[in-house]
């Protein structure tokens, strides 16, 4: 009775809880967003140049005291930016513009998977029955609701998935190659660098595709929206998630963050109106039902 009334573990699962429904509000956003006929390279660049102030600030705040970078530090920040935060958000926010955001979000859940298929296929990792057992499952989920919307959107969807999963992959390599970097520059001053590094890829990429002139032609709900997105569902959650593994440690803080899917599918039935259907409902089931035994087994 005593863990349960403990004041860190209290603040740290309500940390971890609002910090996954944050994150799952960005692809609602998102949606919303694209009913204003934006494309994905505008959209991106909007919500990137409202965050990075923040991210800016958060690397400033983390780098005070601290010995400066060496030059294989920063081309390591630069390569875990452009992967991690800038390739797998313009590949996620492309995906968007042809799937829900409920099969978005089951798509991107699979990313404890994809880290431990690199991690077999690098450096030799073993892998026990169960996490296969665990990722056939949660596959089949994912592939199930694919079907599902397929069935009722048409052939896009299947691009969209293949964008999407593109995202989990380039996420998963940067979660692979932050392991050491994490050690040496700490969690915070690692993210408000490399999350840095992608807001100015994704400005860059608009200068060099868009007229400047049509980042202001968008409908003012896209301003307001991407201010959102930046914030509340971009620079928040990483610090609230990242304190609430401070006070409740990794593990718990990931299984908490099985609300991620269920409150995205939730959102977009309310919100977008998005179908949820008897079948969208089963592969919901198996794919949290599958990472759940994939998690299990690899702590385990």
């Amino acid at each position: 009775m005593s863990e349960q009334r403990d004041p860190r573990l209290v603040s740290g699962l309500a940390m971890a809880v609002a910090g996954a429904i944050a994150f799952s509000g960005k692809a609602i956003i998102v949606k919303l967003a694209y009913r204003h006929e934006v494309d994905a390279v505008t959209l991106i660049m909007l919500r990137m140049l409202f965050a990075l102030p923040l991210f800016a600030g958060m690397a400033w705040w983390a780098s005070r005291g601290k010995p400066a970078l060496s030059r294989a530090d920063w081309l390591g920040v630069i390569g875990l930016g452009v992967s991690g935060y800038y390739l797998a958000s313009f590949l996620d926010f492309a995906g968007l513009q042809y799937i829900s955001a409920s099969l978005e979000r089951l798509i991107l859940y699979l990313n404890p998977t994809l880290v431990m298929l690199l991690g077999w296929i690098l450096y030799r990792k073993s892998l026990e029955p169960r996490q296969f057992a665990g990722m056939a499952i949660s596959y089949a989920g994912v592939i199930w609701v694919f079907g599902q919307e397929v069935r009722l959107e048409g052939a896009n969807v299947a691009l969209g998935a293949m964008l999407v999963f593109a995202s989990a992959v380039s996420y998963a390599v940067y979660l692979v190659y932050s392991g050491r970097m994490v050690q040496r520059l700490g969690a915070l001053r690692l993210v408000g660098l490399a999350t840095s590094v992608a807001c100015v890829c994704c400005i860059v990429q608009f200068l060099l595709l868009r007229p400047v002139a049509s980042a202001f032609e968008v409908a003012p709900p896209v301003i307001w929206l991407s201010v959102l997105n930046a914030i509340a569902c971009t620079a928040v959650p990483v610090l609230l998630v990242m304190m609430a593994i401070e006070r409740i440690g990794p593990a718990m803080a990931a299984q908490t963050g099985m609300v991620g899917p269920m409150s995205t599918i939730l959102m977009g039935v309310l919100i977008l109106g998005e179908p949820f259907t008897a079948g969208i409902a089963a592969g919901t089931v198996l794919v949290i039902a599958g990472i759940f035994v994939f998690s299990r087994a690899a702590r385990a």
